[in-house]
């Protein structure tokens, strides 16, 4: 951007986040701060918000101030309400560079999480270092191996990475139900700091033995694909909230499905990806307030058949 168009989009920018702040939405600021959970392995030492958000096809775009600014008050959004964890992978196309050009324009604090997602060694450390250099951080908090790819490779380097310094904390990933055992052999055979993975009102595998095992273990989760990818929505298209959704503060379908994941022990951050402000302010929300019991957790669960 030259001059003149980085100042106009950082004034669009601030000009948007002060009327968040300020406005009458702004619940963060003004009413309660969003629940939160601690760090796996660090005890009560770091803790994370439990509303997070991916970066996948939402912020694989390009350069130009048209298409970044929306993001930026997407971010801006994300902020106010008390976000933190960004997750992103060299996978996402051009997600990393346009995360770390906002995070370092809006000076977010930030907990960013990306992956290594490629073969070998050499291929893995050239990859890490240039999202390191895409995400403008010289420390990451979370460096994960995308999709068990070439895994036993890599945990070797991120145990090196984290052990030197670079790197706070270390983790796997997944996002379909085939992978969950293939990841738990994987916790089980080395020490990771975080596991992510699918978990859903209509995925629910996850409840039989991942997520017992990493709550057990003390490892982090992050939970991928909350709303299986708009199939969640297309189910309750056209149908009412179900009266006891106020009891738990869900003023949305996507507050119902995201406290639904929330609520589970084990979980410590659910990361759904949007590229619209009303839908992040929106999401956020499900952050806040009660949380389901195990009654009120069935009862959501027959709500969407699942």
């Amino acid at each position: 951007m030259n001059e003149l168009t980085r100042r106009g989009f950082l004034g669009r920018v601030a000009g948007t986040m002060t009327m968040m702040v300020s406005g009458a939405g702004s619940r963060a600021a003004t009413e309660e701060t969003m629940r939160t959970r601690p760090v796996g392995h660090s005890g009560e030492s770091e803790r994370l918000p439990v509303i997070g958000m991916g970066t996948w096809n939402t912020f694989d775009v390009g350069a130009s101030a048209a298409e970044i600014a929306p993001l930026a008050e997407v971010l801006g959004a994300f902020q106010v309400a008390g976000g933190r964890v960004i997750d992103s992978s060299p996978m996402y196309g051009r997600a990393e560079a346009v995360t770390g050009e906002l995070v370092e324009r809006l000076r977010l604090k930030s907990f960013l999480a990306t992956k290594v997602w490629t073969s070998g060694r050499e291929k893995g450390l050239a990859q890490i270092e240039q999202s390191m250099r895409l995400l403008k951080v010289r420390t990451l908090d979370l460096l994960q191996i995308h999709n068990l790819v070439d895994w036993r490779t890599h945990a070797r380097t991120l145990k090196t990475l984290k052990a030197d310094g670079r790197v706070r904390y270390i983790g796997v990933t997944h996002y379909t139900v085939s992978a969950l055992a293939d990841l738990e052999n994987a916790l089980k055979a080395e020490t990771f700091d975080f596991a992510q993975f699918n978990y859903s009102l209509a995925t629910r595998d996850a409840e039989r033995r991942l997520l017992p095992f990493c709550q057990e273990r003390g490892i982090g989760v992050l939970i991928n694909r909350p709303f299986e990818e708009g199939v969640l929505f297309t189910r309750v298209q056209g149908k009412k909230l179900p009266g006891y959704a106020a009891e738990i503060g869900c003023t949305s379908w996507a507050q119902f499905f995201l406290k639904f994941i929330v609520s589970h022990p084990a979980v410590t951050c659910v990361i759904p990806a949007t590229s619209r402000v009303a839908h992040m302010q929106d999401n956020m929300q499900a952050g806040f307030g009660a949380l389901p019991d195990a009654n009120l957790r069935q009862r959501m669960v027959r709500e969407i058949g699942g």
